[in-house]
């Protein structure tokens, strides 16, 4: 019989529905759905220039994060060119550098989790169109810190873009958090990826967004596709930004459970690192495998990666309660069992 999923923790969602004041209005816009939004999402980004201080020609709008990636390879690679990331990461990114014909370059973490800067930018050549980052990483947590990321910009040549995907940014509380938006006049061909999905809790309305230099937007706007945001994603992201300070307090108590939980399981025995996503990062050699079919059996769902990790996206403390009686319960075993 399948166990059923009680809690799901699989895909880094907020545990927590829209804000009261957002789904009013949604309720409200839904009431116009017999209306065609904007041909070009205009108005969002221009509220969305205004919240982040940037002119408008500096944002391009799209959906989802992921929406935007797609919108930026196609603007500048060419079939062949090569597309480089570390690896493992957001699993989109080989497929979107399939969808525009780019041979994808994975460049493999460091054993720590870490992006190998140093690797990637060896990896650079005459065809190479795009270097990805993550910070803060998926699924790692890892973070690369201000210094670290200003000398690997200066490093990579101009004719090469810097997709920055910051979709966790909101959750990184480390001192050494870069402040990207300053790198963007040194470095046009940088583009930093944002979204409302994680910490805003808007997955399933797709809105995310770019900052970049104007040349480099206008290139990522061209791909939009018309009509392509939708009249309730863009009444629902307006009211989120107006909350902004309730929805700051819900990202405090996810970063608080977030440490709460892997303190617990540091406890319990498993070698969790620090991480500064929404979620915990648990790697082999622990034993990741018996973990994840622990959580199943347990009604979690988790993203496991066979043979090298889990990653356990921070629930309600109801959910994070369950994850850690199952894990205790099989390092519990383990301890008999060697016994």
């Amino acid at each position: 019989m399948d166990i059923p999923v009680l809690h799901r923790l699989a895909l880094n969602e907020s545990p927590y529905p829209p804000l009261p004041s957002v789904r009013e209005a949604m309720r409200r816009a839904v009431a116009q759905a017999h209306r065609y939004p904007q041909f070009h999402p205009d108005d969002l980004t221009e509220r969305i220039a205004a919240w982040c201080r940037v002119t408008s020609d500096r944002i391009a709008v799209g959906s989802g994060s992921v929406g935007v990636a797609l919108q930026l390879l196609r603007a500048v690679v060419r079939p062949g060119d090569t597309v480089a990331y570390a690896w493992r990461t957001f699993d989109a990114y080989p497929l979107l550098a399939a969808m525009v014909g780019a041979e994808p370059v994975p460049v493999p973490l460091s054993p720590e989790g870490h992006q190998d800067l140093g690797s990637l930018l060896a990896t650079v050549n005459d065809g190479t169109r795009v270097v990805v980052l993550c910070n803060p990483h998926n699924p790692t947590g890892t973070l690369v810190a201000a210094d670290a990321l200003a000398g690997f910009l200066r490093q990579v040549p101009r004719h090469v873009t810097v997709l920055l995907d910051e979709a966790y940014i909101e959750f990184a509380r480390d001192t050494d958090v870069p402040d990207t938006l300053t790198l963007l006049d040194a470095h046009p061909n940088l583009l930093v990826l944002r979204t409302f999905s994680k910490a805003y809790g808007l997955a399933a309305l797709r809105v995310g967004y770019g900052l970049g230099a104007p040349d480099l937007v206008a290139r990522i706007r061209r791909q939009q596709l018309p009509f392509g945001i939708n009249a309730v994603a863009t009444a629902a992201v307006k009211a989120s930004l107006r909350a902004e300070s309730e929805l700051r307090m819900r990202v405090t108590t996810i970063v608080a459970e977030r440490e709460r939980l892997r303190h617990e399981l540091v406890s319990l025995g498993w070698c969790v690192r620090p991480g500064h996503t929404n979620s915990v990062w648990l790697a082999a050699p622990d034993p990741v495998d018996e973990g994840a079919a622990a959580l199943t059996g347990a009604g979690v769902q988790a993203r496991h990666y066979p043979g090298e990790g889990l990653r356990l996206t921070v629930g309600t403390r109801k959910a994070n309660d369950t994850v850690l009686t199952a894990l205790a319960g099989l390092r519990a075993h383990q301890s008999a069992s060697r016994a």
